[in-house]
């Protein structure tokens, strides 16, 4: 079944889809502008477009195993007013619930200084501490790395985009849409104070690849398909949102059962770019593309 079911409740949205498309499409234009506001506010504040862990800034993790309860928000407060430097504590726990320690992450200071203090605050005796420990210099270069891995992949991705549908239209529609789910991820992900990690670098590069997914969906059906142009749109709509829901489902599960702060980073991560991307696919490109081919008929 091509559109959905007609009803008092979906009739008049099915109405406001198809007459009004270019004032919906306001709606992810604003998106864009507040995501690069936020962006734009970041690096005006702290210097750096997004926040970054100690993975990628330099710095120590420490892993404290203990079963005993910590007020996290209490101990980050503590340490940092005693350290003079951010601290950021995650706790650590196991699928069953129970509750494996913390890893507690400081920018670069003695490692002796910040064990006396961990110690003291927390009780656990330093000797059962994991410290790992990365420079600043090598910490840069790996993010420097990684930028340059982004720009590679969303570059690769644009000329296969390309190449596949031979129209720049289209084309761009669809590179628009993949680089308005990135922007405005990385935007939330400074609203949400997510830092980012080696993780959540693998969780962009993935995100790449799901947005451009529904674009491409979306665009050769209604290019290449022999149907109208809205029984088209319906057709790829329902299986691109079934397509979408089920991920954000799946990684939403992930995001509550996994122990791994690296795996719940990854799929927040997702999650916020699958959202955004039902906005950018749905609402911008089908704008697009209407628009397109309401020019092409002139």
């Amino acid at each position: 079944m091509d559109e959905p079911p007609k009803s008092s409740f979906l009739e008049p949205l099915k109405q406001v889809y198809e007459q009004k498309y270019k004032l919906l499409m306001f709606i992810t234009i604003g998106l864009l502008i507040f995501s690069l506001g936020v962006l734009a506010h970041q690096k005006a504040t702290t210097g750096e477009f997004i926040q970054k862990d100690v993975s990628l800034k330099g710095g120590l993790i420490i892993t404290v195993q203990t079963d005993k309860e910590l007020d996290i928000d209490g101990l980050e407060l503590n340490l940092s007013k005693v350290l003079g430097v951010s601290v950021d504590v995650k706790s650590l726990s196991a699928l069953a619930g129970q509750r494996l320690g913390y890893t507690i992450e400081i920018e670069k200071l003695s490692q002796d200084k910040v064990k006396a203090e961990v110690e003291k605050l927390t009780g656990v005796p330093s000797a059962t501490y994991t410290i790992e420990e990365s420079s600043s210099a090598l910490s840069d270069a790996f993010f420097k790395s990684i930028v340059k891995a982004l720009f590679a992949a969303f570059v690769f991705m644009s000329i296969v985009v390309f190449v596949y549908f031979r129209v720049p239209a289209p084309s761009l529609a669809v590179i628009l849409a993949a680089a308005s789910d990135l922007i405005g991820t990385v935007a939330f992900m400074q609203l949400l104070n997510i830092k980012l990690s080696g993780a959540g670098v693998a969780a962009l590069l993935m995100l790449i690849g799901y947005s451009v997914d529904t674009d491409i969906l979306l665009s050769t059906r209604v290019l290449r398909g022999s149907k109208p142009l809205m029984e088209e749109v319906y057709s790829s709509l329902k299986t691109g949102i079934t397509m979408q829901a089920t991920a954000i489902a799946a990684l939403a599960v992930l995001y509550f059962v996994a122990p791994a702060a690296t795996l719940r980073q990854i799929s927040v991560i997702l999650i916020i770019g699958l959202i955004l991307d039902v906005f950018n696919t749905w609402i911008q490109n089908v704008g697009l593309l209407r628009m397109y081919l309401e020019w092409k008929k002139k």
